[in-house]
């Protein structure tokens, strides 16, 4: 771990500047309002290490897959979200020498605020130059939660002696990709231009292959003089000068129009970026700034999670909504939530089964249902796609297999064990339309489109699987479950169970909503899931792995050496392969899915089996074993969980926050206080809540969408309060009791 981060309640500080932590804090304090977003990058230069990243919402480049071998159905290309325009750049100098935290004499004071209340980033520094001049640096940006295309900067500079400073705020387009496999030009550069008669500035690039245009503006204010334009070959900005006596200070405002063409057609992208910056100047920069706090403010209305007590936990679970929020907005279906979302370049910024699995259940319960509804269109709209990556890999008839990674709905992940073998992420897809049904009530969405899409699903398991004459059972032959510490492996429980779930599921859609299944196929379908086979042991209550299970070394994770761990950057992959460890919850994420369909005996055996075999090396595993345990009444352990996926980028516990933050594993979190501790689960339309409050906490109060109505739900030491504040009332049951509230 790395904890150097001041805990409050609403903020996120960071006090001494630290080198070391340029890159973590960059991903830590980033922006995005769900349309574009950036990495918390200096406004003013720095040579030191450290990423620029600047990301628009569904603007990707087909990379080029570095393989050294094929094979078919293999995807030729892994798509990427591109780093675009650097629009934050405020280069400072003082009598020539530029203001670099990297090269001046001295940082004589640094601190950073990430207010997520208000959803402001602002920084105040204090340097001494080498020349020996002292300058002081006040800067605030928010990326507009209220008007999707606008961002805001203002950078007050003080000089603590006489001094020439000058300031160039510019658009940067000459920025690439770290992760670049074969170091192409993503990005053709089209247009650039100043306008210092009304200090404006604009840039226009567009996608090579993809052709996306984005073009971003910038409308200067408040600095008092004349702007002098300047450019290079790939960068546009202007330039001012001001000769301040010791104390004075000057204010630069500099507001930002982001358009692409996935929102504009291209050839008004320009012109539209223009108007976006120069009407965010006219409205200026305290309104635009309030409108964007209120928006905030309604997004905390009904989001928030309220932990009394325990400053640590109250601070991570505000930073882990306040980044799914920056990350997804629900009013595009083109778009979805990438694991890292605007904060960094890995996994390619694309869609994986987080979004159905972990994601969906936030917005859901934090937002209208449209939000959530879109995320299931998203889907549904690359149906046709799906089918195609199915019969690229010999399925026919329908059938359809959901990308592991996708941009467009074409299948983009190049590890060959992941990209033809974790098929369970085609169940998660239909987990979701049940998910969405049970908060919402409405079956307008699962009558139709949902339909279409369970179909396609069963069709694809009904063909992955085969009968065994051995086992007199149906079987499924070399896949890799959601533990990727085994891959190839057959008879996966999870990947059998979720299976047989979605053929029966279908089948019940069919025969409520009609569709173009046969009664035939459907009763096929429900044959295959009546014989499935599960590997057992012990009599049937431990639901083992995958069939060979028995025969690992079945060792404690406790039994590793500090140093081996995490063992995926310590041990071989052949190593980790033939070892017992888990990765994330594999059977486990069985139990959390269908927690109706096993006995707490059956879970309690289970967890304790699996659990001290697990690593816990997917940010994805321990949201689940926080909610599994706090059902099973293990309050050390679901508290331990829980400050593990709440505070896993806040206090670096993979040391790797550098690499952008774990935005889907955030909604774990979310999950890991309203379904662990807060213990709610729709039962037959009716939500339950079974509540468990931690002794570290005095009280934990949370807000659920459900049905056309707002429930708040408060749990305190000798009770919990359930109360609709919105809406009509309603049946609910509290800690076994059946109430109307």
């Amino acid at each position: 771990m790395n904890k150097y981060l001041r805990a409050e309640p609403w903020r996120v500080v960071e006090e001494g500047f630290n080198p070391d932590n340029a890159r973590s804090s960059e991903s830590i304090f980033s922006l995005g309002n769900g349309r574009f977003g950036q990495r918390a990058n200096f406004e003013e230069l720095y040579s030191g290490d450290h990423m620029v990243g600047h990301y628009v919402g569904g603007v990707y480049y087909p990379d080029r897959t570095k393989v050294g071998w094929w094979k078919n159905g293999y995807p030729e290309y892994f798509a990427k979200v591109l780093n675009a325009t650097n629009w934050s750049r405020l280069a400072v100098t003082v009598d020539g020498e530029s203001v670099d935290l990297n090269q001046v004499a001295s940082v004589d004071r640094f601190e950073r605020v990430l207010d997520m209340r208000q959803g402001l980033l602002q920084r105040q520094v204090e340097v001494t130059l080498g020349g020996g001049k002292r300058i002081r640096l006040h800067t605030e940006r928010f990326v507009s939660m209220a008007h999707p295309n606008r961002a805001a900067l203002r950078l007050t500079i003080q000089t603590l002696d006489d001094a020439l400073v000058m300031v160039q705020p510019q658009l940067d387009g000459g920025i690439t990709n770290e992760d670049s496999n074969w170091d192409d030009a993503f990005w053709r550069h089209d247009h650039q231009s100043s306008h210092v008669d009304d200090g404006t500035s604009v840039l226009v690039n567009t996608t090579m292959k993809t052709e996306f245009t984005v073009a971003t503006a910038q409308a200067l204010g408040s600095a008092s003089g004349a702007w002098t334009a300047e450019e290079g070959s790939r960068w546009v900005g202007l330039s001012q000068g001001w000769e301040l006596h010791a104390g004075e200070e000057v204010v630069v405002e500099k507001f930002v129009g982001l358009v692409s063409s996935m929102h504009s057609p291209a050839a008004q992208c320009k012109d539209r970026a223009l108007e976006e910056a120069k009407e965010g100047r006219r409205r200026g920069f305290d309104q635009e700034r309030e409108d964007h706090i209120q928006a905030w403010a309604g997004i905390w209305s009904l989001g928030d999670i309220e932990i009394e007590g325990d400053v640590e936990a109250q601070q991570a679970i505000r930073f882990n909504i306040f980044h799914l929020n920056q990350t997804y907005r629900g009013d595009d279906a083109r778009l979805n939530i990438g694991p890292k979302g605007f904060t960094g370049e890995k996994y390619g910024g694309a869609s994986y089964w987080d979004t159905e699995a972990y994601c969906l259940p936030f917005f859901l319960g934090t937002h209208p249902p449209e939000v959530s509804e879109n995320l299931l269109r998203y889907r549904h709209n690359q149906l046709g796609k799906a089918i195609e990556n199915a019969q690229k890999l010999g399925f026919t008839g329908g059938a359809a297999l959901y990308p592991m990674v996708t941009m467009n709905g074409e299948e983009c992940h190049n590890e060959w064990e992941i990209t033809f073998e974790e098929i369970h992420r085609n169940g998660a897809i239909v987990l979701a339309l049940r998910n969405h049904f049970n908060y919402t009530g409405n079956d307008t969405y699962l009558s139709k489109e949902g339909v279409e899409v369970a179909t396609a699903v069963a069709r694809f398991w009904a063909q992955r699987v085969h009968w065994s004459t051995d086992k007199e059972a149906f079987v499924m032959l070399g896949v890799t479950g959601p533990n990727e510490y085994e891959n190839n492996v057959n008879n996966n429980w999870y990947t059998n169970v979720l299976a047989a779930w979605c053929l029966r599921f279908a089948a019940e859609l069919t025969s409520r909503y009609g569709g173009d299944a046969t009664p035939e196929e459907c009763e096929a379908w429900c044959h295959i899931a009546d014989q499935m086979y599960f590997p057992l042991s012990q009599g049937g209550i431990i639901k083992l792995q995958q069939d060979g299970f028995l025969d690992k070394e079945l060792v404690p994770a406790a039994s590793l050496q500090p140093g081996e761990r995490p063992i995926n950057q310590h041990w071989s992959w052949d190593r980790i392969l033939r070892s017992c460890f888990i990765k994330q919850a594999d059977v486990l994420q069985g139990f959390y899915f269908f927690p109706d369909d096993f006995t707490q005996e059956e879970l309690r055996a289970n967890f304790d089996y699996y659990e001290p075999m697990t690593v816990h090396e997917s940010s994805l595993s321990p949201c689940v074993h926080a909610i599994l345990a706090a059902k099973l009444g293990m309050e050390d352990k679901a508290v331990e969980m829980y400050l593990r996926t709440s505070r896993l980028d806040l206090d670096d516990y993979n040391a790797e926050a550098y690499q952008g933050l774990h935005i889907t594993s955030m909604a774990g979190t979310w999950m890991s206080v309203v379904e662990g501790f807060g213990g709610f689960r729709v039962l037959e339309g009716v939500p339950h809540f079974d509540t468990m409050l931690p002794k570290s906490w005095n009280a934990f109060s949370f807000n659920i969408q459900f049905r056309g109505r707002v429930i708040q739900v408060r749990v305190e030491a000798d009770q919990t309060h359930v109360t609709t504040i919105q809406g009509d009332s309603l049946e609910v049951v509290v800690n076994g009791e059946r109430m109307l509230v």
